[in-house]
C-alpha cells in the first residue's frame, strides 16, 4: 500500500488490481452512455486517432462513485494524506489503429477560473473558455496525477514511457535532456490498474502497433490554495474517509 518512496524517488508508481472487472465495465458503460454521438460538445475532441473528454469528472459525474472506490481512497490517503481534491480530469480513448503519439514533455499547466496577473504564473492560454497557466514549480511539485486504465496497456498500444526521476530536475527543457545517460521505463499497466505520476516527470507515448484500444481516465490532484484570487476551475472535493 505504501508507494510514496517510489513515487518520490522515481516520480511514478504502477499499482494493479485497483478495480475489478465489474467496476471497469460500469465505468465503460457510463462513459459510452454519455459519449454516444455528442461530438458537438466543446469539451469533446474527436479525430481518427483520438477521442478525448476534457473536464471528464464534470461531464460524466456518475463515474466518481466508481472511480473513488475503497482501494483508490486508501491509496491516496496512505501515500499522500488528506485534503486533496480533483483539479483536472481528461478521458482518453486511443483507437485500435491510432497513429497518435506524444513526444517527451512535462505537465506544466494547471486549469484556473480566470486570468489574473500573479507573480511567477506565466504562459497563459485559453481553450474552450478554459484558462490554463504555468504556476511556479513549487505548486507542481506538490501535485500528483492518477491514470486509471480501462484496457490493458502495453508498449504495443501506446503505454506511457517515462524518464525515471526526471521530476527531480524541476522545470527542464527537453532539448537539454541527455537521454543516453537516463533510465527509461515503459509503464505497462493491467486493465483495472493505475499509474501514479508527478507532473514534472518527463513522459511520452508511441503509436499503437497491435490494433488494441487504450482507454485511460487521467485525474490531477492538489491540496493547495492558489494565491491572489486565483481558483482551480475544475476543483472537486471527494470524500476520503
Amino acid at each position: 500500500m505504501n508507494y510514496s518512496t517510489k513515487i518520490n524517488s522515481q516520480g511514478f508508481a504502477i499499482i494493479n488490481n485497483v478495480y475489478d472487472e465489474t467496476e471497469i465495465e460500469k465505468l465503460i458503460s457510463l462513459i459510452e452512455n454519455v459519449t454516444g454521438n455528442d461530438f458537438d460538445n466543446a469539451t469533446f475532441r474527436k479525430s481518427q486517432d483520438l477521442f478525448a473528454i476534457r473536464q471528464f469528472h464534470k461531464e460524466v459525474p456518475e463515474t466518481l462513485d466508481f472511480i473513488f472506490n475503497e482501494n483508490l481512497k486508501n491509496i491516496i490517503k496512505y501515500n499522500f494524506g488528506s485534503g486533496y481534491f480533483i483539479t483536472k480530469s481528461i478521458y482518453f480513448d486511443k483507437p485500435e489503429k491510432s497513429n497518435w503519439f506524444v513526444a517527451y514533455h512535462q505537465d506544466l499547466t494547471i486549469s484556473v477560473d480566470q486570468k489574473i496577473e500573479v507573480k511567477n504564473f506565466e504562459n497563459w492560454t485559453v481553450k474552450q473558455n478554459q484558462f490554463a497557466v504555468q504556476p511556479p514549480k513549487e505548486v507542481l511539485e506538490k501535485n500528483f496525477t492518477i491514470r486509471i486504465h480501462l484496457d490493458k496497456t502495453t508498449k504495443e498500444n501506446g503505454a506511457l514511457k517515462v524518464i525515471n526521476n526526471s521530476h527531480s530536475k524541476g522545470i527542464f527543457r527537453v532539448e537539454n535532456m541527455d537521454f543516453a545517460n537516463e533510465n527509461e521505463t515503459i509503464c505497462e499497466v493491467e486493465q483495472g490498474g493505475i499509474m501514479i505520476m508527478k507532473p514534472l516527470l518527463f513522459h511520452a507515448s508511441n503509436k499503437t502497433t497491435n490494433n488494441e484500444r487504450r482507454r485511460v481516465i487521467h485525474i490531477e490532484f492538489s491540496n493547495q490554495q492558489l494565491p491572489s484570487g486565483l481558483e482551480w476551475s475544475e476543483k472537486t472535493i471527494f470524500q476520503n474517509n
